[in-house]
């Protein structure tokens, strides 16, 4: 046997590997952008910062989709949770004000197949192109024995960029300021362990089954795409005081982040309507109120601080953009601290 087929009957299939490779590189050519520099496949992905910026400043941040990949698994899908990736880490940059310029993944698993791995990159390749975002590269690991055959998760690195004197920091956050909600396309890829506990032992549900209140099957409902908010907030963006995305901690673990000194945020938990798939989740899984807010966005995938001069115009690029928003709250004098009014 030759070494080739010795690695293969290990468990790493150099052949497969060089053709998914191919198809990867086909799919981050397609996102280059005029930031776009070096070569397609190098050991490092490049990009230049963009003219025209007095005093540019990187913002990055490295995140996963958690365990929403075992959905997607299961459901046979990749390119969706390639694609929340790209979203759940544009949005993450954006409330600092930063447009994002590079992205890179990381897929690692064992025995994947080409059309698996060309699914999951097609996907983050497609989230790229819709923030005109250069994929700048990537890595792709076959380990058998880390993982069980057939599995896998992904991870992923964005670069955007910012004037250092416009990022936001929640700094300039003051008593009287509102919260604008924006509504999110369901769990987005945060509470994924407790949601498939509830709807899989449970309820007792299948896939293809329909998820009840949501008018879909349960692969829809738990493979929605995690919304990106960047052609919402960016029209606006000068207007902002600060922003939260909504992910894992939900509203009250993610807003906090970005209170300064002496500010509460006071959360009016009666001014939007429970989306059917959460009310479905608390019911059917006996969750309490408090952890509901503790695991999921319930509906808001993401809340603006802003003055109340600037509600009107925030609300209108939102509805431009297909997203709907309702004021959601205030900010009030206090210790930096979140809290609910109403039930």
């Amino acid at each position: 046997m030759t070494s080739a087929g010795e690695y293969a009957a290990a468990g790493v299939d150099l052949a497969r590997a060089d053709e998914a490779k191919a198809r990867i590189g086909q799919l981050v050519a397609g996102t280059r952008t005029a930031l776009s520099a070096g070569k397609v496949g190098a050991f490092g992905g490049m990009v230049r910062l963009p003219a025209g910026m007095r005093k540019p400043t990187l913002v990055l941040s490295t995140d996963g989709v958690g365990t929403k990949v075992l959905v997607a698994l299961e459901a046979g899908r990749f390119d969706t949770v390639g694609e929340d990736l790209v979203n759940h880490s544009v949005n993450d940059i954006l409330v600092h004000g930063a447009r994002p310029i590079a992205f890179m993944d990381y897929i690692a698993g064992s025995g994947l197949s080409v059309e698996q791995i060309a699914g999951l990159v097609e996907g983050i390749a497609r989230g790229c192109r819709a923030h005109a975002m250069a994929l700048a590269g990537g890595e792709t690991a076959q380990m058998p024995g880390l993982y069980r055959p057939g599995t896998y998760d992904l991870a992923g690195t964005i670069v955007g960029v910012v004037e250092e004197d416009e990022a936001l920091h929640g700094e300039a956050i003051v008593p009287g300021d509102l919260l604008l909600g924006y509504e999110s396309s369901g769990l987005h890829t945060n509470g994924y362990t407790l949601a498939r506990r509830i709807v899989f032992e449970r309820m007792n549900l299948g896939l293809d089954q329909v998820l009840e209140g949501t008018g879909c099957s349960v692969a829809d409902a738990l493979l929605a795409v995690h919304r990106s908010y960047a052609s919402s907030v960016l029209p606006v963006i000068e207007r902002l005081h600060g922003m939260a995305h909504i992910t894992g901690g939900g509203i009250p673990g993610n807003l906090v982040r970005i209170l300064p000194p002496g500010c509460d945020a006071v959360v009016d938990a009666t001014s939007w309507e429970l989306p059917p798939l959460f009310a479905t989740l608390q019911q059917a899984g006996r969750v309490s109120t408090e952890e509901m807010r503790d695991v999921f966005n319930l509906g808001v995938g993401l809340i603006a601080v802003l003055p109340p001069a600037a509600v009107a115009s925030a609300r209108a690029a939102a509805r431009a953009a297909g997203v709907a928003t309702w004021p959601v709250g205030e900010i009030r004098r206090g210790s930096a601290a979140v809290r609910f009014a109403g039930p």
